[in-house]
């Protein structure tokens, strides 16, 4: 069949991508440019942002099949990962060889700092359902006070797959900007006597009681919370990887190529989610402000709960380390540090806040644990209680 060029030029316009770009899409892919604005030129935890925007942008290109709706698509087989429960725990394989639980073995009451900080997850939890959200939607969004990407994620596809983009671009920007929201509420919260607090050094770990805190604690936490089992099984094998000194080339390969080839199918496959029709809505904009309450009365929880244990301890703990119960690791413990040193510029608080900031990467898990329990699909008769209580609450606080 014969062409005039015209027609051919025509045809040609008409099967690219500019004849079928939508409003929608032509909004997101702004957003998906500030967002690689924000990782290269601010270096806002460039590591996920850079790979998070990239795949919203070729996600939401008319055409593509990029998105992870589009079956046989790139990013769908990415998303099966995010789906099936595969990515989230191998980025806590790593993130397990790459945590020493000596500090938090050393002082183990800075365990409590962790669980304090978890009343931004719980606080949020409430909101959410009195902004219209859902349980199983309310509690993905609350996991974001845990400062915990990957836990939001693993929460966010079993209770609310529909609003995973947004809920991890929350987590993933508010881990980015610790060091700018959390400094003002620590010196909001805490005097200058009690920053600059120097506390003792802390006692030597033996290799034997670090090779049996992972299992011990597997134990524990998974016979309890069984639904937690997948992050917080991978997390301390991670960790039994590091302190066994045996699998040398197993932490090694856990702590470097592995969580990163992970972080990158990760990060894509969260991009690939931020499509038109799941972000540009209302409920993102809730999603964004109930995230940053989150994150405050997490950062606010554990302050408050460090200046009881000031209290008690005749002035020996400062508070500043309570700051770092979120899951932002190192990140919040170098925040407590810093802010520390603003003050007494001999304090040196990064290894004491390293052991809430561990506990907090427990304590965002078990919060998750205890939602799936409460709300997943595999509710129990005691769940049911428990959610019909949690909506007689919410609707009291609603009048």
């Amino acid at each position: 069949m014969d062409f005039s060029f015209q027609e051919a030029l025509s045809k040609i316009f008409h099967s690219t991508g500019l004849i079928a770009i939508a409003p929608g899409q032509g909004v997101m892919i702004v957003i998906s440019l500030v967002l690689v604005y924000l990782a290269i030129w601010k270096k806002f935890e460039p590591l996920l942002l850079l790979p998070i925007g990239f795949g919203c942008l070729l996600a939401n290109l008319p055409l593509s099949m990029m998105a992870n709706t589009n079956e046989g698509g790139l990013f769908n087989f990415f998303y099966f990962g995010v789906r099936h429960e595969i990515l989230p725990p191998l980025i806590f394989l790593g993130v397990g060889a790459l945590t020493d639980f000596g500090p938090l073995l050393a002082n183990p009451s800075t365990l409590m700092l962790g669980a304090a900080a978890q009343i931004g997850v719980y606080t949020t939890l409430i909101g959410a359902v009195a902004l219209g959200f859902n349980l199983q939607e309310a509690a993905a969004i609350g996991i974001i006070g845990g400062a915990d990407g990957p836990t939001s994620i693993f929460l966010a596809a079993k209770l609310a797959p529909h609003l995973l983009g947004p809920i991890a671009v929350a987590a993933y920007s508010y881990m980015s900007l610790v060091p700018m929201i959390q400094p003002p509420i620590m010196r909001l919260l805490t005097t200058e006597k009690e920053r600059a607090v120097k506390m003792e050094q802390l006692k030597p770990i033996s290799p034997t009681v670090k090779i049996i805190f992972p299992i011990a604690s597997t134990l524990v936490i998974v016979l309890m919370l069984p639904g937690v089992a997948p992050l917080m099984g991978m997390f301390m094998l991670g960790n039994l990887f590091r302190e066994s000194g045996v699998t040398a080339r197993l932490h090694e390969t856990s702590q470097t190529h592995l969580i990163n080839i992970v972080t990158i199918l990760l990060a894509l496959a969260v991009g690939s989610s931020m499509t038109a029709e799941t972000f540009l809505t209302s409920d993102t904009i809730k999603i964004i402000v109930l995230g940053l309450l989150a994150f405050c009365m997490a950062t606010a929880g554990g302050v408050l709960f460090g200046k009881i244990m000031y209290i008690t301890s005749g002035g020996k703990v400062n508070p500043l380390i309570g700051s770092a119960g979120v899951s932002a690791v190192p990140m919040a413990a170098r925040v407590s540090q810093k802010v520390g040193q603003e003050t007494n510029k001999t304090n040196f608080l990064l290894m004491h806040a390293m052991g809430p900031n561990v506990a907090g990467v427990i304590g965002s898990a078990v919060a998750a644990g205890v939602f799936l329990s409460l709300f997943g699909s595999g509710d129990a008769g005691s769940g049911h209680a428990a959610v019909e209580t949690l909506k007689t609450v919410t609707a009291s606080l609603g009048q």
